[in-house]
């Protein structure tokens, strides 16, 4: 065998577990992605209780900051209190993630329901991500993604134009907030990996200046609930919203982000408008008429095609 076929042969070699390597990443970030999916559906009927319930916003904000600021003290303490360098990303995630996005969203579900949340926050997100993508970033999609993201879309339109048009009086404050709100996620999703910091790192830094913001407005709400005999649903969002939303879910998400790219990663949020109504039927009672289950299936087909799963491996 000759010099030339033994290079070409181990060139070969390389582009074939290069090829493996990619697609091992895009099957452990697609899971990873959609675990924190898993979580975040839990989440916004979570939030949704509590802000209508015995919590404010800033209280609820407080459980969810302060566990992942404790909980990740070891990642975050490497970094200190603040990021040296590349500080412009870090204030992108830190808004997009952070106090002033929880209570951008808290206080939208104080004027919506549930269902109004799942199309118009983590569904509208991958199409602002996208559309940055693109025009800033000149990232190109390719028809597939392209066309995923146009499915997502009208998923989004079907489960959430019907209760945007017939809404009732001032629930557009809270659509416009949760609008605000996407935008502001979509901002840490693309800035996420030009913060050079690991998910845990960023995570708990994130979770500590949110809870020190929040800590005088948040924390005697807490212990008025706690007097008041809340103690239950005090614990309760522990567990929801600073365990599993604040560290399990944003931590899977943020590999997610690291192996996927932030649109590949963003377009598998497009899934929880549909998880949400399928957890409306046991919780809620409410079953999915034609339009929704059009909705479903849409955002279904967009999130496989937008988040290149079914793209070919990138050749060098």
């Amino acid at each position: 065998m000759s010099a030339s076929e033994v290079c070409a042969g181990a060139e070969a070699d390389a582009a074939a577990a290069r090829a493996a390597a990619e697609r091992t990443d895009r099957l452990v970030g697609a899971g990873l992605a959609l675990f924190a999916i898993a979580i975040w559906g839990g989440w916004i009927v979570s939030t949704r209780h509590a802000v209508a319930g015995h919590l404010t916003p800033s209280a609820v904000g407080w459980l969810r900051f302060v566990v992942p600021a404790l909980v990740l003290a070891p990642w975050w303490l490497k970094i200190g209190l603040w990021p040296r360098g590349r500080v412009v990303p870090f204030l992108f995630c830190f808004m997009g993630s952070g106090a002033i996005f929880f209570l951008v969203v808290g206080n939208a579900m104080r004027f919506v329901p549930a269902a109004d949340v799942g199309p118009l926050l983590p569904g509208t997100m991958p199409l602002i991500v996208a559309v940055i993508s693109v025009l800033a970033f000149k990232e190109r999609l390719g028809w597939l993604r392209a066309a995923g993201f146009v499915c997502i879309a009208l998923g989004v339109v079907t489960l959430g134009g019907r209760g945007l048009i017939n809404s009732a009086d001032g629930a557009w404050r809270g659509h416009l907030l949760l609008l605000t709100g996407a935008g502001l996620w979509a901002g840490y999703t693309l800035a996420f990996r030009r913060t050079g910091m690991d998910a845990r790192e960023l995570v708990g830094l994130i979770g500590l200046w949110s809870a020190i913001i929040l800590t005088p407005v948040g924390l005697p709400g807490v212990v008025s609930a706690l007097q008041a005999g809340y103690g239950a649903e005090v614990l309760q969002l522990v567990l929801v919203q600073g365990i599993g939303s604040g560290v399990v879910a944003l931590v899977a998400f943020g590999m997610a982000i690291e192996k996927l790219g932030s649109s590949r990663a963003a377009a598998f949020t497009g899934l929880v408008p549909a998880l949400a109504a399928g957890l409306a039927v046991p919780l809620l009672g409410e079953h999915p008429d034609t339009a929704a289950i059009i909705g479903v299936a849409a955002t279904g087909i967009g999130v496989v095609l937008a988040s290149g799963a079914l793209a070919p491996a990138r050749r060098s």
